[in-house]
């Protein structure tokens, strides 16, 4: 069911009634002057219910004039329409008794909402709650923001990004109509790509939180995306070298040539190299150092720790020199010799202290056993302690390359 949600403003109105405008689609498609922007969407894109929102003075007494002759029916409530704009004292209950009217008229469900003026953020918020009920889940939706208040496209695009979340609704359009005063027209502008924006905001939020890039998938086409998926889902079961290898081969594709997705996926092209600019390190234990580290500034405590073991063992191999890397009886090999050696040392080191204690932090978050050590321990009872005692342990037994 397609819904079509429009603001009613509050202008002049003459001795011949409220000013007409012809909007232009920019298309070449004709429709008669009006007063109200409604009536020129209702007749391009004919929506199944109609839901009109404005305040107590808004131009209500329109609805009911000079676009539909309505005889003498309902003449009383019309007449005490007319006068509640003039006194700006409209009240829901005389707008509820003459919707049913005018969805006879227009044959489709209409739904006539009085609003706040939206000045303070209790206000704002009940304008999102009021849209959110005029909405059903998954239902599709036509927003026009044209004869609000100024600071109302604002938050029509707010209630886009609501319904979407919170209805699982498809936004086909943000109308907005602009009047221009010299040639008394209006282009009409459709602001949906304010959303795909805001699609690549929250994407980048996302990231920056989970470090998982499979939510730039939707946004770069089937091709692209479904490379960033398989290298999230690979990197999550710590197949670094092989997520790698799908990384890079996004940033090839992308380098210098136009992204999917648009415009919004152009701006954010510079952000998204970045956030995956990992993967361009050359060594293994770089790789994996520099993903430890990211995993730690996002709260992602597990993997910083599984990470940071694996990267502290091919730091190993690599001072070994001639053992695979990507080998596991190579890994436990240099593990078990390391162990071996400083066990002997007398007093222990302090890479043998750091390195003790991530391996007992390793294992109580790997197996969620209880964990051995009054530091471990302390470790794990709360991020800021987490993060004070990973860091001086990983920037120990993890140096730069």
């Amino acid at each position: 069911m397609n819904t079509l949600i429009t603001f009613l403003g509050r202008v002049p109105k003459g001795e011949n009634g409220y000013r007409t405008t012809s909007y232009d689609f920019g298309d070449g498609s004709q429709y008669d002057p009006t007063a109200f922007f409604g009536w020129t969407l209702l007749e391009r894109d004919r929506p199944d219910r109609l839901v009109v929102l404005g305040t107590a003075g808004s131009m209500w007494d329109h609805l009911f004039e000079s676009d539909f002759d309505f005889g003498a029916e309902a003449e009383e409530e019309r007449l005490a329409l007319t006068e509640g704009v003039e006194k700006q004292t409209v009240t829901a209950d005389l707008l509820d008794s003459l919707a049913p009217m005018l969805g006879r008229r227009l044959g489709i469900e209409v739904r006539l909402e009085l609003i706040p003026f939206c000045r303070t953020a209790d206000e704002q918020v009940k304008l999102l709650r009021v849209l959110a009920d005029h909405v059903g889940n998954g239902a599709e939706v036509d927003l026009d923001v044209t004869h609000g208040y100024r600071h109302l496209p604002m938050l029509g695009l707010l209630s886009a990004l609501h319904l979407r979340r919170v209805r699982d609704a498809q936004i086909r359009h943000i109308w907005y109509g602009a009047y221009d005063p010299d040639t008394e027209k209006a282009p009409v502008h459709d602001l949906n790509g304010l959303l795909e924006i805001a699609d690549w905001l929250e994407a980048l939020a996302v990231y920056d939180h989970t470090g998982d890039y499979g939510v730039f998938g939707t946004l770069l086409g089937k091709e692209i995306g479904g490379e960033l998926e398989d290298a999230a889902f690979l990197e999550t079961v710590n197949r670094i070298g092989q997520a790698r290898s799908r990384v890079r081969s996004v940033l090839k594709k992308i380098e210098g040539e136009a992204l999917p997705g648009g415009p919004a996926a152009a701006l954010f092209r510079p952000e998204l190299e970045r956030r995956l600019a990992w993967a361009e390190v050359e060594h293994f234990y770089a790789r994996q150092r520099q993903l430890c580290l990211e995993y730690l500034d996002r709260g992602r405590y597990q993997k910083a720790v599984l990470v940071g073991w694996e990267a502290f063992t091919t730091r190993l191999l690599q001072e070994h020199g001639g053992l695979n890397p990507l080998n596991h009886d190579h890994r436990k090999q240099v593990c078990e010799k390391f162990e071996e050696r400083e066990r002997n040392m007398k007093p222990r080191s302090t890479k043998w202290l750091h390195y003790d204690n991530l391996r007992r932090l390793r294992n109580a978050i790997a197996h969620g056993s209880e964990p051995k050590g009054d530091e471990v321990q302390s470790a794990l009872s709360g991020a800021q302690a987490m993060r004070s005692f990973l860091h001086p342990l990983l920037e120990h037994l993890l140096p730069e390359p």
